[in-house]
């Protein structure tokens, strides 16, 4: 093996100064440490300059790809490269981004905290959307190293060995306690277990919404049968601001169990809304510490599900091509409002253009009682405003059709973020409504076998006309080609290609995969530290 010395032509902190003026890097025989102590709560990136360029690194799907274009390997990826050479480099643990790319195969670019990697959704008092950097300080669990061993060691990130990973998540909107019934015993026949959020108190306005209140033994038989309870804010329906700081700050929680929490509409003690109440701002984060929630999520999908795209894990599936491929089996009645949807909600997702599609939306919604000629001038006004921000989509459309949604690029899934001081796990979802499209067989398969994984963001009692492949076909009875697809993915689950867990114990295995680290010995060999003795194999 030639020396790393000759290997290593420079390390460097981009927008800082070479890493090595200032004795920031320790070359050992096996081993090259890089003092971490510039890693906190903003960006930084490490860049390392080979003298052999990079042939190959490893995949999200666990495979050698070659430096075809950008290539990326979020922590969910083993962060293994190989030279030309045959020499293997790998990271010491899991932490941050790595970037290649065939404009200049000798570098190798180590992202931490990059714009987007890490997103949350902050909004005003007046609707205005922002999306900020999740901030942790955290995760650092060792100096950070480059590896030189003989063979590198990829972890399995799915409980059953390098299998794929389906997790559902509901949203409670329009459970009621016959269909509540209904879903579980189709879960349950099926053996599929999901996060399910519930409503704590029964304030809505629908009389026959469900709610821990009045169906407690419902729900408590959704967790006797291995579910778990998440709560979706506390209400349906928006009570006074004061009398809806004091449900958050005084609810009692119904189980120490129930430890997950997932935004609603526009309640103020949404994390996405806390910060613009004074009360809230100051101790947002503990008062949810001491009803025991961990887990947050707060209204990022990385894109919408369809035939074809449903592994969060890999960002090619998050473009508009990919989508429209998709649904391209549609009439185009049907296809073309999606892709307009989907080019708003994900290619876009800015202020100005999500104001103007849901300004379309609520006209369209209402105008049976449309009467004001204010209004319908408005609609003409919104409508051209809409064709000239699509308008540069289609004329440019196969140089745009390839580009990856922003908040999908680094491939976020799961990661850490502090509220008003105190530490929580954030969790970012893939947008299922279709069961039929999105869970075809082919759909499952192509997951399989990227050794995929998606936390799918649904509405399973959603009787909507407008949501194509829904689970209930009518008010009453479960869709024929859903419970198809569903004996299929129950199927796989049960022969161990993939991992069905819950939210709560998904999260448990990635902290236990986070805590993994990698040393090399005197002689070169890789070894894995790792108290929780995950599963991991020898990358050849």
């Amino acid at each position: 093996m030639e020396s790393i010395a000759f290997m290593i032509k420079t390390i460097k902190l981009l927008k800082g100064r070479a890493l090595q003026d200032l004795s920031y890097v320790r070359i050992h025989e096996h081993q090259i440490d890089i003092d971490s102590s510039f890693y906190g709560k903003s960006a930084a990136t490490v860049q390392i300059e080979f003298t052999i360029p990079i042939r190959q690194i490893r995949s999200h799907d666990y495979t050698w790809k070659s430096i075809e274009g950008t290539q990326i390997a979020n922590w969910f990826a083993p962060k293994i490269i190989m030279l030309q050479n045959n020499q293997v480099v790998q990271a010491n643990q899991h932490l941050g981004i790595w970037e290649v790319s065939s404009k200049n195969s000798s570098l190798l670019l180590w992202h931490f905290n990059p714009e987007n990697s890490n997103p949350l959704v902050h909004y005003s008092l007046h609707n205005s959307k922002q999306i900020i950097q999740a901030v942790s300080s955290s995760d650092v669990i060792k100096p950070l190293a480059l590896l030189i061993p003989h063979v590198g060691i990829e972890v399995s990130r799915s409980k059953i060995p390098f299998a794929a990973i389906a997790c559902f998540t509901d949203h409670c909107d329009f459970d009621t306690i016959s269909n509540l019934k209904q879903q579980r015993q189709f879960f349950k026949s099926y053996n599929i277990k999901i996060t399910k959020g519930f409503f704590l108190n029964h304030y809505s306005k629908r009389p026959e919404t469900a709610c821990f209140d009045f169906h407690q033994d419902e729900f408590k038989a959704w967790s006797n049968d291995g579910h778990e309870l998440a709560y979706h804010s506390l209400s349906q329906s928006l009570k006074p601001l004061d009398e809806s700081i004091n449900d958050f700050k005084n609810f009692k929680p119904p189980s120490d169990t129930v430890t997950t929490w997932i935004d609603h509409g526009f309640q103020p003690y949404n994390v996405s809304l806390y910060s613009t109440n004074d009360t809230l701002a100051r101790n947002f984060g503990k008062i949810l510490k001491k009803k025991n929630i961990d887990n947050i999520w707060n209204y990022i999908d990385s894109g919408t599900a369809a035939q074809g795209v449903i592994n969060q894990l890999n960002a090619n599936q998050f473009t508009l091509n990919s989508y429209y491929n998709g649904i391209k089996h549609l009439k185009v009645k049907h296809r073309v409002p999606l892709l307009i949807k989907n080019i708003v909600f994900h290619y876009f997702n800015d202020n100005s253009s999500l104001a103007l599609y849901r300004d379309l939306a609520k006209y369209f919604k209402s105008i049976k009682q449309q009467k004001s000629i204010k209004k319908h001038f408005k609609m003409v006004l919104n409508v051209f405003k809409l064709l000239r921000l699509l308008a540069p989509i289609f004329l440019f459309w196969n140089s745009r059709k390839h580009r990856v949604y922003p908040l999908a690029v680094f491939t976020p899934v799961i990661f850490n973020h502090e509220l008003t001081g105190e530490p929580f796990t954030v969790f970012q979802t893939l947008e299922l409504i279709d069961f039929k499209n999105s869970l075809h067989k082919t759909t499952i398969d192509l997951l399989v076998k990227e050794s995929g994984l998606f936390i799918a963001h649904t509405y399973f009692s959603a009787p909507l006309n407008h949501h194509r492949g829904r689970l209930f076909g009518s008010s009453t009875e479960i869709d024929q080609q859903v419970v198809q697809n569903f004996d299929y993915l129950s199927k796989k689950i049960e022969s161990q290609e993939i991992w069905n867990p819950t939210l709560k114990e998904l999260i448990a295995y990635f902290k236990q995969l986070s805590a993994v680290s990698f040393y090399c010995n005197e002689v070169g060999d890789l070894l894995i530290d790792d108290k929780n003795k995950l599963l991991y194999r020898a990358v050849i």
